[in-house]
């Protein structure tokens, strides 16, 4: 099976095989929000699993959309937000497929294992996508995985080529190493900022 295929990751969310799953929001982006302080505005986020992040956000003022493909992450996003009486909803979607019914629809994409996950080939397809999802001056608030071993998903990445992906379209307001992570992605991890430039600069 592929990565691409909602088939491949629904049976780790049913078996509770979830490597990725940290059971809480990531700590980067918890101390993302204290220390940029983002203005409240409509999130996406992408591959969102069981919605940790999204309730995060949510919980910060945020108007907050998380997408997945698998069905078992959106049903326990979905009961988590309930139980919660969290305003974040959860909607079952290819993310590859948003465009044109969100087209512009948000101020901020939250990347979190997203990006690891999809094919490498993939990628200038996800720049492209954050790119329309977002309003002009839309920013994607990304947690990456920055791992050097082979193999994947997790699919590794390296800092030099996050910005090369993204500098066409977007201003890198910061990429720096993660010095906030939990103990087995010591190392392995950037935490960025990027704002979608304007048209007329792009």
């Amino acid at each position: 099976m592929s990565v691409e295929e909602a088939t491949f990751w629904e049976p780790y969310y049913q078996q509770g095989t979830l490597r990725w799953d940290l059971g809480q929001a990531a700590p980067p982006l918890v101390e993302l929000l204290q220390a940029a302080k983002p203005k409240p505005g409509r999130a996406a986020v992408l591959g969102c699993g069981r919605g940790y992040d999204a309730l995060l956000f949510a919980d910060q003022g945020f108007e907050v959309v998380g997408f997945d493909f698998a069905p078992s992450a959106i049903a326990a996003a979905t009961a988590l937000a309930q139980a919660a009486g969290s305003s974040a909803q959860f909607l079952q979607r290819d993310i590859f497929e948003l465009i044109p019914e969100f087209e512009n629809q948000f101020d901020y994409v939250v990347e979190h294992t997203c990006f690891c996950a999809i094919a490498p080939e993939k990628r200038p397809d996800y720049v492209r996508l954050v790119r329309t999802l977002l309003r002009p001056q839309g920013e994607l608030l990304g947690l990456f995985f920055t791992h050097q071993r082979p193999g994947g998903p997790p699919f590794g990445v390296t800092s030099e080529e996050i910005q090369q992906y993204f500098r066409a379209d977007f201003e890198i307001l910061s990429l720096t190493p993660n010095l906030n992570s939990i103990p087995a992605r010591q190392g392995e991890e950037h935490i960025g900022q990027f704002r979608l430039k304007p048209l007329e600069s792009i």
